[in-house]
């Protein structure tokens, strides 16, 4: 992948054997767990520090050395070091919810969650390689309350078994891939053994966050199993290395499809030329830019939301500018599911609300203050 114009060469940082830096395992257990760590990569600033303090406990933080290697030391506004490093606004967010999109209301067992009749979420932990500030499940990522155990996900299964319209299992969390090839295996067996199971889905940050996780044994694995299909969540064009690439790649290679969910961010991807370099790095990758999904109303993110008539100005502005496969469909997901940000779907602002019309019908009032 060397050479891909939009790729970012990343060599192994000075001072650390490369066996070691390529492990997955060692990056998971040198993970960033505090402010004196975090200051091996950046230098933190006295906000940064404060917020890991205060906010740790809440919203849990952790970084991978690999993706803390990628952030700028002396730019507390680098927009990959603002995705995962806490900072105290996000204490000052009266507005936001736990569980914007009601999952817990859809889950008839824990941790499946059902909103469409013939597919499902299924949550199989609440582990990830790193915790983004802006995460859809920050209430349970990382707590002990929501940690699967093997008699749990095997009634999750059991579940699934007795439900014949289920068709489409997406596999997230957490982050399945965060689980060892054999737990996952386990899982993947179960599923397949289900006639009904069609499709087996994975959605997963750690192509972005700990692309040496996708080894050639992994995509070996997942190539068993097939129809497997691969979603994952590059935000920033400098989330774009070579060791990016090159997992992506290897799971290219197996016959598994790979497409990407990115969050629209305020300050972070919110204009065209970053979205625009985004998107045609992705597809020059063979990755398909799939959603970019508005920012939910989750509590801790309103320094990430944007107005929803601005991301659609955003996405308008891309067509007819770029190849319509590299344009990713604006959504905003709702407990009703996720509603496509344009005509018909979009019933446009009344008051200090966005109204949209999910395919039930149901009308969603998303709320969305101006700037």
């Amino acid at each position: 992948m060397n050479g891909m114009r939009g790729v970012r060469a990343h060599p192994v940082p000075e001072g650390i054997d490369p066996d070691d830096w390529t492990s997955w395992s060692w990056q998971m257990q040198n993970r960033v767990r505090s402010a004196d760590e975090l200051a091996r990569w950046v230098d933190p600033s006295p906000d940064e520090i404060a917020a890991i303090e205060t906010l740790s406990d809440r919203f849990h933080f952790v970084i991978t050395p690999y993706y803390a290697s990628l952030m700028r030391r002396d730019d507390p506004e680098c927009p990959l070091r603002r995705q995962v490093v806490p900072r105290s606004v996000e204490a000052g967010d009266p507005a936001g919810l736990a569980d914007p999109l009601e999952e817990v209301l859809h889950s008839p067992v824990k941790n499946v969650i059902r909103v469409y009749p013939d597919r499902i979420a299924f949550c199989v932990n609440n582990e990830c390689a790193l915790y983004c500030r802006f995460c859809l499940r920050k209430r349970m990522v990382g707590d002990l309350e929501w940690t699967m155990k093997k008699r749990e996900l095997g009634e999750a299964l059991d579940w699934i078994a007795a439900t014949p319209e289920i068709r489409d299992v997406l596999l997230t969390g957490g982050d399945p891939l965060s689980y060892s090839d054999a737990r996952l295996e386990w899982i993947l067996e179960r599923l397949r053994a289900i006639p009904h199971v069609d499709i087996i889905r994975l959605g997963t940050r750690l192509p972005v966050t700990l692309p040496y996780r996708v080894t050639d044994e992994l995509c070996e694995l997942l190539a068993r199993y097939h129809p497997v299909w691969v979603n994952t969540h590059f935000n920033h064009p400098a989330e774009l290395t070579t060791a990016a690439a090159e997992a992506c790649d290897r799971l290219l290679r197996a016959g598994i499809p790979v497409g990407n969910q990115s969050v629209l961010l305020r300050g972070i991807n919110d204009d065209p030329e970053t979205m625009k370099e985004l998107c045609e790095t992705l597809v020059r990758m063979r990755v398909r830019p799939y959603y970019v999904y508005q920012a939910q109303l989750l509590e801790g993110t309103a320094h990430f939301r944007t107005p929803i008539e601005d991301g659609i100005e955003l996405f308008r502005g891309l067509r007819g500018r770029t190849s319509g496969f590299a344009i990713p469909q604006y959504v905003l997901d709702t407990p009703f599911g996720k509603v496509p940000l344009d005509h018909p779907w979009a019933q446009g602002r009344d008051g200090e609300d966005f109204v949209v019309e999910a395919w039930t019908g149901d009308l969603w009032r998303e709320p969305n203050p101006r700037r």
